[in-house]
């Protein structure tokens, strides 16, 4: 996540973050956890691509009047929830979910406040945001959209309101909201582990995707609920992974698979449709296209000599089944 532009309003500043989308370059499960979550292993791949949000500064709070010594009057949470509610103004969000206070960027604003006053660190004083989206990511598409969001919320929020928190703490904090939220707040290409959680940077060449997206929102629950979802991969160390980079990272070789990819084509026939499409581009561009996630978006690696090709870019996004973008590693 990087700062895209400042721009000055009076005496305060806005600032405009990427909250970039993530693919999945390849997605095994290994093992279902007692505790309900599975045990993962995939490569991350942060975008160029995404989200924006804004951060716009107006005046100040004091947090001491809101802020209950007295555990047994009121929780931690309950006081994080009041202050955020003081704190933080979301515009552009009423489309993603029915309650504003669901949406994870008001559940990570709430997270960082709890743990601040659980360790004692609260400021004095903090300052008001409206925070506006320009949402692009589509819900279900398997590009960690909204884990994004919140990865962008945690990063920006600690430095404006000077938490100084470390990024362990940031992804401790995060790994709670979603597994998805860590990556963005490791903000670089890696290895997944755990339930995503558990990363490990990984150097991968610079490559181009056609990325398409299906307009269906795929319910992450219900393909993990799915009886026929392989959840029995061989675990591989992270130095194998490392050392078959290029078995992934534009063909897709065995052992890699997404093993979400039969179960999202047995419920979504728009994905199926534009699986088939980018398969059909094959010849051209000599990789291997497939799903990114357990959403609705596929992608197809391409080479510098196709993704440089403008006008044979330009011919398959026109002639996709669905909006297609041409992106680039972040």
């Amino acid at each position: 996540m990087t700062d895209v532009n400042v721009d000055y309003f009076g005496a305060h500043t806005a600032i405009t973050r990427l909250s970039p989308a993530k693919i999945n370059l390849f997605l095994h499960i290994t093992a279902k956890r007692q505790d309900g979550y599975h045990e993962l292993q995939t490569v991350f791949r942060l975008l160029d691509w995404g989200d924006y949000l804004h951060f716009l500064p107006s005046g100040n709070v004091a947090t001491a009047p809101m802020i209950n010594t007295d555990a047994s009057a009121i929780t931690s949470d309950k006081q994080a929830e009041i202050l955020c509610q003081k704190l933080i103004k979301l515009n552009g969000a009423a489309d993603i979910t029915q309650n504003l206070a669901d949406n994870l960027i008001i559940k990570a604003a709430s997270a960082m406040l709890r743990y601040a006053i659980d360790q004692d660190n609260l400021p004095a004083v903090l300052s008001k945001i409206t925070l506006t989206v320009d949402k692009h990511i589509p819900m279900g598409a398997g590009l960690g959209g909204g884990s994004s969001n919140a990865a962008t919320t945690l990063t920006t929020l600690n430095r404006l309101w000077q938490l100084d928190l470390s990024l362990t703490t940031l992804c401790q904090i995060g790994a709670k909201l979603g597994a998805d939220v860590p990556i963005f707040i490791f903000n670089q290409d890696a290895i997944g582990g755990g339930i995503g959680d558990e990363l490990t940077p990984i150097l991968l060449s610079d490559q181009h995707y056609l990325l398409l997206t299906p307009n269906d929102h795929i319910s992450t629950k219900a393909v993990f609920a799915n009886p026929k979802l392989c959840r029995t991969m061989p675990k591989l160390t992270i130095k194998a992974i490392n050392d078959s980079a290029a078995e992934f990272s534009q063909i897709l070789k065995p052992p890699f698979s997404n093993v979400f990819t039969p179960i999202v084509l047995d419920m979504s026939p728009a994905v199926a449709e534009a699986l088939d499409y980018l398969q059909g581009l094959l010849p051209t561009s000599v990789s291997s296209a497939r799903m990114s996630g357990t959403g609705s978006a596929v992608f197809l690696p391409l080479p510098n000599e196709v993704a440089f090709d403008e006008d044979l870019i330009q011919s398959w996004i026109d002639s996709a089944p669905c909006p297609a973008i041409l992106v680039h590693n972040l």
